[in-house]
């Protein structure tokens, strides 16, 4: 019977079992998703879980998957469903001979959860990671000190529209959110901020032309990278703005003074 306080080490993490909370910690090396790498270990607050299930997997294996709350985890906001299965943080391959151990563990998290967990959460339970304080993308070395994000243009990576605007400088106060597109999807992915009010030349919708984005692309922007600066950002930004921002689901922001 699995009791709180057990350990379930799998496939390039372990999960610690806590009374309040799941402590993950990423194992390093070459085969570990460099997402996991770059997170190191995360603490996940019961409160901040709706579910827990243990299902089948390949070549006897079994998947041991917590499901986040909506607006619990800024990380998995940012990601807005675009992380490959594989790079699922709340996803745990085990040798299928621990499922008994991962169901008695997974049965005794659902008795934890409380009678909101289907809820989407008050405000964010998770921190955000810990990103690179500079994060270089195709067109832009892109800066966030806590403050303020900053965009400072690639003389050879950006359009003539960034570079004859000069870099640019987005207090936090100036944000209503962020929205982040996966390099590794199709075409380009982009790290767009999304100001209360759109500067002067700043709102085009490419994300090469805009000024409050960065293109991401291979080797300039990995999710491992950006992802992380995006969920810092987001879980930054004052609380009546940020929950719904990653998703695309904002109002249409108002009309400059």
């Amino acid at each position: 019977m699995g009791r709180m306080g057990d350990v379930l080490a799998g496939n390039h993490a372990a999960w610690e079992f806590n009374s309040d909370s799941v402590l993950i910690r990423f194992a390093r090396g070459m085969r570990t998703p460099r997402l996991w790498q770059a997170l190191g270990s995360r603490r996940i607050p019961l409160e901040a879980l709706s579910e827990v299930t243990v299902t089948a997997g390949k070549r006897d294996t079994v998947i041991l998957r917590a499901v986040p709350r909506s607006g619990a985890d800024p990380l998995m906001e940012a990601a807005a469903g675009q992380l490959r299965e594989v790079c699922d943080p709340y996803r745990l391959v085990l040798p299928g001979e621990r499922k008994p151990l991962a169901s008695a563990l997974a049965d005794a998290v659902r008795g934890q959860l409380g009678p909101d967990a289907a809820e989407p959460a008050p405000g964010f339970l998770v921190d955000a990671p810990e990103p690179q304080r500079n994060l270089k993308a195709s067109d832009a070395r892109v800066g966030f000190d806590g403050s303020a994000v900053t965009f400072h243009w690639s003389r050879t990576g950006a359009t003539s529209t960034k570079w004859k605007a000069g870099d640019q400088r987005y207090p936090l106060s100036e944000l209503a959110g962020v929205e982040w597109r996966s390099p590794e999807g199709p075409g380009d992915g982009h790290l767009r901020l999304l100001p209360l009010v759109p500067r002067d030349g700043g709102h085009d919708t490419r994300a090469d032309h805009d000024l409050a984005a960065a293109v991401l692309g291979i080797g300039h922007g990995a999710v491992h990278e950006s992802l992380p600066l995006a969920a810092a950002v987001l879980a930054a930004l004052p609380r009546g703005r940020r929950l719904t921002s990653a998703r695309g689901l904002l109002p249409a922001p108002p009309p400059p003074h």
